[in-house]
């Protein structure tokens, strides 16, 4: 019998912290008095791990088949670390705790995804009831946190996060794992010619876009809205209403999928991202507009991404694939989403709220432009050995 219950309560834990940390995590780090561009740079420190951590995880669960025991290893080490946090204060000391728990947060949900699809075997139909877990944690958490900061201190932020990463220690240490063969050295695949390949260039050049476009929002949204003077408890709804849009896409995706090819997706979803980012420049006041806004993180994340993860099926070869997602996630969300929040920090102290989202919809301009001229997915080969 699948441990469905077990494994819900990981991804309800795991989403339930990200959404207690990004929306917040900024007012946190502002309440020490750091500058934008002191501020852009710490949040850009919760992605630059995912540039190598998955990858060099991947690799050492593949080698040793000890899965789940290195899922525990990691979700331990990260609680650990971050409660070195109570005693920091200067920017290099949040930086170098931050580098170090999000090193070992980062890389453990790709190899809890493999252990929970081999506990479903031929039922992964039943993944999602699993994995939608995960986004009920995360609209929980945006509100209950919201609320909860509205009463206490935004210093007490790091406890509620603390909290949530024990429990998802916790929780690793009651799922099992299911036998599996340590793989034997095999001849290697190139995937170097999948990646010279136009198509593939190009399409992981829109997932950089992409996650840099999304710099300003995760790390400057949040304290625009409190600067216009909202409370916390409404800044964590706007943010679970952008979930809450995604939940719905992913519910109607199956048949979208059936109706619409991987190349008009895309475009579709570009150019819905170059509206949300205007919308949000140019309306940062007016709540219906940016509500609207956030339903739209159903295109500018929800449907981008599925369409990236399909894409990486399509481009690499089945012997590949493990590391085209390696790629998927250190391109995308951890070279872009890095990069977008350092150069946000810089234009946000410059000119503030209105060119940093600009600067996201002049990124999803260029994304269509590759994608215009490149992504063209029924061209391309799929044994480019």
């Amino acid at each position: 019998m699948i441990p469905q219950v077990r494994l819900s309560g990981f991804y309800l834990f795991y989403f339930a912290f990200l959404g207690a940390l990004v929306p917040y995590w900024s007012l946190y780090l502002g309440s020490f008095g750091f500058g934008a561009q002191t501020v852009g740079v710490l949040m850009g420190m919760l992605h630059a791990t995912r540039i190598l951590a998955p990858s060099l995880w991947g690799w050492l669960a593949d080698r040793s088949g000890r899965r789940m025991l290195i899922v525990r290893l990691g979700a331990c080490c990260a609680w650990l670390v971050f409660a070195l946090l109570f005693w920091a204060e200067t920017p290099l000391y949040i930086a170098l705790v931050t580098l170090g728990f999000s090193f070992f947060w980062n890389a453990i949900l790709a190899q809890f995804e493999v252990v929970t699809l081999r506990h479903l075997g031929d039922e992964k139909n039943r993944y999602s009831r699993i994995r939608v877990w995960g986004s009920i944690g995360f609209i929980g958490a945006v509100i209950g946190t919201g609320w909860l900061l509205d009463w206490l201190d935004i210093r007490t932020l790091p406890l509620v996060l603390l909290g949530l990463l024990v429990l998802i220690w916790l929780n690793t240490l009651i799922v099992g794992q299911r036998p599996e063969e340590v793989p034997q050295e095999s001849a290697p695949v190139s995937v170097g010619a999948v990646m010279r390949q136009p198509q593939v260039i190009a399409f992981f050049a829109i997932c950089f876009l992409v996650q840099f476009g999304h710099g300003p929002y995760y790390s400057f949204f949040s304290p625009m809205l409190e600067s216009l003077g909202h409370d916390r408890s409404v800044i964590g709804m706007l943010w679970a209403l952008g979930v809450i849009a995604e939940v719905v896409l992913f519910i109607w995706m199956h048949s979208v999928l059936e109706r619409w090819s991987y190349r008009a997706i895309m475009l579709v979803s570009l150019w819905l991202s170059v509206l949300r980012w205007t919308l949000t420049a140019l309306f940062p006041d007016q709540m219906l507009v940016l509500a609207f806004a956030q339903v739209l993180h159903a295109a500018s994340f929800g449907s981008l991404h599925i369409i990236g993860i399909a894409l990486v099926q399509h481009y690499f070869p089945p012997r590949t694939q493990g590391r085209g997602q390696a790629f998927f996630s250190s391109l995308g969300f951890g070279a872009g989403g890095f990069l977008g929040s350092v150069a946000a920090g810089y234009v946000w102290a410059w000119g503030g709220g209105m060119p940093a989202f600009m600067m996201s919809a002049l990124a999803c301009l260029v994304a269509i432009v590759l994608a215009t001229l490149w992504i063209y997915p029924a061209k391309v080969q799929q044994n480019p050995a």
